[in-house]
């Protein structure tokens, strides 16, 4: 690959896009509107796993999950087990809700307020 200048049309087609790219004020309020993160955005996350419902197989392999921490926890009486089931049961239970109530297409109360 060559480090020279371009050749004068390539010049002046890249002129014309930086030019339109300078002119699209949508673009450069993206640009400005970006700042540096660190991590993941853990509040845009949970606002999109809470505007999405639960899939079925996400609560199917959760509720496998907890059938597995609870006879581990009933026949071993590990309390990493127990308290682990207790953290992702309610979780479960709640996912499976939500996923049922969107599965019977509630979608709020019938006045539609």
């Amino acid at each position: 690959m060559s480090l020279g200048r371009l050749p004068e049309h390539e010049q002046h087609i890249l002129d014309e896009i930086e030019r339109s790219l300078r002119r699209d004020r949508r673009l450069n309020r993206l640009l400005r509107g970006r700042r540096a993160r660190r991590g993941p955005d853990l509040k845009r996350f949970a606002a999109r796993m809470t505007r999405r419902g639960p899939r079925g197989r996400t609560v199917a392999l959760l509720v496998v999950l907890s059938v597995a921490l609870a006879v581990t926890g009933l026949v071993t009486a590990a309390p990493w087990a127990i308290w682990t089931f207790a953290v992702v049961w309610p979780v479960v239970v709640f996912m499976g809700f939500r996923l049922l109530s969107r599965w019977s297409g509630d979608a709020g109360p019938p006045d539609g307020r």
